[in-house]
């Protein structure tokens, strides 16, 4: 009995957790606001690895020193995958390019390339959660993702066999009765 009651209460949270990550995920995609997981240091502090960052879309224009972002280095800068920094410098090309430098707040020195930014719009980040970037994470991995569906489905499997193999029993002892 007691193994039954711990059985339902742990299912009962996980199927809470896993809700409230979807819906932590869904409704901001739903409202047009993106999400970025940050997977290394470069922002600790501010948003540690493993948080998920939420950005607003905004016009590139009204971007200022100070509001972080999310964008892709040049080409030839090194990473070849998404950063959230700081914008650290904005100065103004010749032909009234804006020219962009960032810095993560957990590094001593701004990053060494500046770049332009071919949209009109760009993600600015507004809000961060803290962890939650690990289970987006490790989600991405078949063999998670195999067991967070495998895993339930087994378990209501096992439920169902174990209650008909009750049931059946039952049958008999009455019909023996």
């Amino acid at each position: 009995m007691l193994a039954r009651r711990l059985f339902r209460g742990v299912s009962s949270l996980l199927v809470a957790a896993g809700l409230l990550l979807g819906v932590i995920m869904v409704l901001p995609a739903i409202a047009g606001i993106q999400r970025y997981v940050i997977v290394s240091g470069s922002m600790s502090g501010t948003y540690d690895r493993g948080s998920v960052v939420f950005a607003d879309v905004v016009p590139v224009s009204t971007l200022k020193v100070g509001d972080v972002i999310t964008y892709r280095p040049p080409a030839g800068a090194g990473p070849h995958h998404l950063i959230t920094h700081r914008i650290s410098a904005i100065t103004t090309e010749r032909g009234g390019a804006r020219v962009f430098r960032t810095k993560g707040d957990a590094n001593e020195a701004a990053d060494p390339w500046t770049f332009t930014l071919p949209n009109r719009t760009q993600a600015q980040v507004r809000a961060g959660l803290p962890y939650v970037g690990f289970a987006i994470a490790a989600l991405s991995e078949r063999r998670v993702r195999m067991l967070v569906i495998g895993l339930p489905a087994a378990l209501i499997a096992f439920s169902s066999l174990a209650g008909l193999w009750r049931e059946t029993g039952a049958e008999l002892e009455a019909a023996r009765a």
